[in-house]
């Protein structure tokens, strides 16, 4: 995978942890999680299938939200010279989304949301890596 598929990977990775958060993620939650990551994170620019990704992340076994957060933030840290100030803004409006998806939205839930602005903020992308046209 490229570093950019590597990040929309990671963040669908939190937004998924974020679901889970408050418990096991049901068949209709599984179903709008797909949604809004898939309406988000689509462009025309991208040579990859944020579907697949998707499918990827609800696939994937998990032990808990915790540690799936810190795998994507890990992978989020490794590829973050990919990661423009447009992408940071369009995960931070992933994650919201789909805590909000199913109200109301929980104070584990809450927890995360803040802790990944937090953790996101300090990284900066560089500009040659993602230039001025991609997200």
């Amino acid at each position: 995978m490229s570093p950019l598929e590597n990040l929309h990977l990671a963040i669908g990775e939190i937004a998924y942890a974020i679901a889970m958060s408050d418990g096991s993620v049901q068949r209709k939650e599984r179903e709008k999680f797909h949604a809004i990551v898939e309406a988000e994170l689509r462009s025309k620019d991208y040579d990859f299938d944020v579907s697949d990704i998707v499918f990827q992340i609800l696939d994937k076994d998990r032990t808990d939200a915790e540690t799936s957060y810190d795998w994507a933030m890990k992978e989020i840290r490794t590829n973050s010279h990919y990661l423009s100030p447009k992408l940071k803004s369009t995960f931070i409006k992933v994650i919201e989304k789909v805590a909000k998806a199913y109200p109301p939205v929980t104070k584990s839930e809450s927890r995360l949301i803040e802790r990944f602005k937090k953790d996101i903020a300090p990284l900066k992308g560089d500009p040659v890596y993602y230039g001025s046209s991609v997200a």
